[in-house]
């Protein structure tokens, strides 16, 4: 079992669900997943789609390559197998972003990512927690909110980290399809609804 790993910060709210499954998504995943666990190479190909996350969430240029209706699925191919390379991706990722990308589906990348993080998190018995804040967290903040994440849940959890100024201030903490919000929005939200019911 993995302890806490901060895998990445994201900033841009609008980017938060970009990373959620489709039939065509979890179809795809399952097929690398199935493939990536028959070869030996799982924890290899959920690296590389670890960092090809983060690329997602860092470059509007990976994006639009992705999901551009004006780019040819011959390019989308191209240019995905040329990123592949570029990072030095293992041979079975490469190989499936060119299928991805010559089936025309390089617009489902998104989905299949979170698809495949979906079937290796039930695999491995990983707990995935998202901590959204205003801003970023300190390593105690962190280390506190995994001590009580790993007491409630029994299991040590891995954990990424969002930042969205618009929750004003508290925290978001999603496990699963569980959300705990204790964010100032939030309760701001709730107080101005019981008041308009007063």
């Amino acid at each position: 079992m993995r302890s806490c790993n901060q895998t990445l910060t994201r900033t841009d709210p609008t980017l938060a669900d970009d990373f959620r499954t489709t039939q065509v998504g979890e179809r795809y995943a399952q097929a690398l997943f199935d493939l990536a666990l028959e070869t030996g190479r799982l924890d290899a190909v959920r690296a590389d789609l670890k960092s090809l996350k983060a690329a997602w969430i860092d470059s509007a240029d990976l994006r639009r390559l992705a999901t551009s209706p004006v780019i040819a699925a011959e390019d989308q191919q191209k240019g995905l197998v040329a990123i592949a390379a570029k990072a030095k991706f293992d041979a079975t990722t490469r190989n499936f972003l060119g299928l991805l990308g010559q089936n025309g589906r390089a617009s489902d990348l998104a989905a299949v990512i979170a698809g495949f993080d979906a079937l290796y998190s039930k695999h491995a018995g990983v707990v995935a927690a998202e901590v959204v804040s205003t801003q970023e967290l300190t390593a105690v903040q962190l280390k506190t909110i995994t001590t009580a994440l790993t007491t409630a849940l029994g299991k040590n959890p891995e954990i990424t980290t969002r930042i969205d100024p618009s929750i004003l201030g508290g925290l978001k903490v999603k496990v699963g399809s569980t959300l705990f919000d204790a964010s100032l929005k939030t309760k701001l939200d709730q107080m101005k609804f019981a008041l308009k019911r007063a």
